[in-house]
């Protein structure tokens, strides 16, 4: 097993794949390098001078500038690197657009639903629209779960605490989200649950929910009855025997939405799991399925690597705006732009925002970019799609599964046990966390670090998995029965 990687020829670091002691002497495509300190895992090392002010390059991209003079085989860090990052940037387009070769769909077993689309649950939600009720619908999902049977999968609840106290575009935010929700063929009936003097009024919902089967959605409002519990339960009841209905049924992969997410990432991230995920993308997208990449602050710095794989002008523009808007968003509350790496991701050898965003954006693959879709937005166009939302892993997985994610591929060097509404499987970057770590821990790409298996490899085994997730086999999320929602919220509190 190689002990250290230079990702792309241009680069003048290498990661190191093991922890390497000061004084190791290696040999690198010919090049001789002797360690002048411990390197940990993940983490950068110099394969030649680098002068003070020199870029440092990773993924043959710049990810920062050396702060200081670092000499051949020293540590690469944030003790002596500094981001290149600054506001917004003005783009050009030059179309570098790489249609994939069709591939025949395989199938899962999935559930067909009356409006056509398909769903790789049948579960029964409770989708509070004020945070004031939050313990009633999560009192009804616990006194209600023996109405999971049959091909009833699930029965939740989804807490938040917004709804009220909400004004303008921030409110508008939360009602979009949440009446997306409402609308995901995951779920097979829905209890939208209401106090009566909120904000998000039942009328607001309605309207925002648009068209929808009166089998399948019920509304409740808490202060209009006198015993909640009982009237949630006698609209439960009539969920159930609707869903009940359904039976898992043959579907062409070509109808999966798949939403890519990464959190608590480290050295290994853009090596091992996001390039197998970005793999699998094109894998799914050459099938005619769909894929979702989003974390808008981690393109920062990367993205060159998107921006001309959009299929025109017009969707290169949506991007960019999409980028530059993040940006200004940063700006207006007193951000910088480049203060994302969080103190896990730099313990795994993540230095700066362009390092993390060049590992982040590898599961995007190579796929053409087909459309931005907003907050609240479903993925409407097949293929790639990008979609406006922050990196925090709950509101970003959150956004994913509105925008009609059947599942999500979390990919992860530092382990985290949430999971979105959307079944989400865990990707670890190395083994040593997949080993460590096994009830949260789906699926091992260090396998691709140790030298078991290429990219290749590990992304046909994640479709594999994938297939049969979609086809009922339960995440390790799933099976401690973890699912929550978060909001990204934006304005005033009342």
């Amino acid at each position: 097993m190689p002990q250290c990687i230079r990702i792309h020829p241009a680069d003048n670091v290498a990661v190191a794949l093991c922890p390497i002691p000061a004084g190791t002497r290696l040999s690198l495509e010919g090049r001789a390098v002797q360690m002048r300190e411990d390197i940990p895992q993940g983490h950068k090392l110099a394969l030649a001078q680098i002068a003070a002010g020199e870029n440092i390059i990773k993924y043959g991209y710049p990810i920062g500038h050396a702060a200081s003079d670092i000499p051949p085989g020293a540590w690469v860090h944030t003790h002596n690197v500094r981001t290149n990052l600054s506001g917004e940037v003005e783009y050009t387009y030059a179309p570098d657009v790489r249609p994939l070769s069709p591939v025949p769909p395989e199938t899962f077993q999935g559930y067909r639903r009356a409006d056509g689309r398909a769903g790789v649950r049948n579960e029964l939600w409770i989708i509070p629209t004020v945070g004031c009720v939050n313990d009633c619908a999560k009192a009804l999902a616990a006194e209600n779960q023996s109405l999971v049977s049959g091909s009833i999968d699930g029965l939740y609840a989804f807490p938040h605490p917004f709804g009220c106290s909400q004004t303008g575009a921030d409110h508008a935010q939360t009602r979009r989200l949440l009446a997306a929700l409402a609308r995901h063929p995951n779920a097979g009936g829905v209890l939208v649950l209401s106090l009566g003097c909120e904000n998000l009024t039942h009328e607001q919902f309605a309207e925002e929910l648009g068209p929808y089967d009166p089998a399948r959605v019920k509304f409740l409002t808490c202060q209009d009855v006198s015993d909640e519990f009982a009237a949630g339960r006698s609209l439960l009841e009539e969920c159930a025997a609707y869903a009940s209905q359904f039976r898992r049924e043959d579907i062409p992969c070509s109808e999966l939405v798949i939403g890519m997410k990464c959190g608590g990432s480290d050295g290994l991230s853009g090596i091992t799991a996001n390039p197998v995920v970005g793999r699998f993308s094109d894998m799914l997208v050459a099938r005619g399925g769909s894929t979702i990449l989003t974390e808008v602050p981690e393109m920062f710095g990367a993205e060159t690597f998107l921006i001309h794989r959009c299929i025109n002008s017009a969707v290169f523009r949506k991007t960019t705006d999409m980028i530059n808007s993040f940006k200004s968003y940063f700006i207006r509350h007193g951000e910088v732009v480049y203060e994302n790496p969080s103190p896990g991701n730099k313990q795994g050898g993540i230095t700066t925002l362009e390092d993390k965003s060049c590992g982040c954006v590898q599961k995007g693959g190579t796929a053409p970019i087909m459309d931005v879709i907003g907050y609240g937005d479903p993925v409407v166009t097949k293929g790639l799609n990008m979609l406006y939302g922050p990196g925090n892993d709950l509101v970003s997985a959150t956004a994913m599964t509105a925008a009609g994610a059947h599942l999500i591929l979390f990919s992860t060097g530092r382990g985290t046990p949430f999971s979105a509404p959307a079944p989400t499987l865990k990707i670890s970057t190395n083994t040593p966390l997949a080993e460590k770590k096994a009830g949260w821990i789906d699926f091992n790409t260090g396998v691709i670090a140790d030298g078991e298996k290429t990219i290749d490899e590990a992304a046909k085994d994640l479709l594999d998995l994938v297939i049969r997730v979609a086809s009922g086999e339960q995440t390790k999320a799933e099976k401690h029965g973890f699912r929550e929602i978060s909001i990204f919220k934006d304005g005033v509190v009342l």
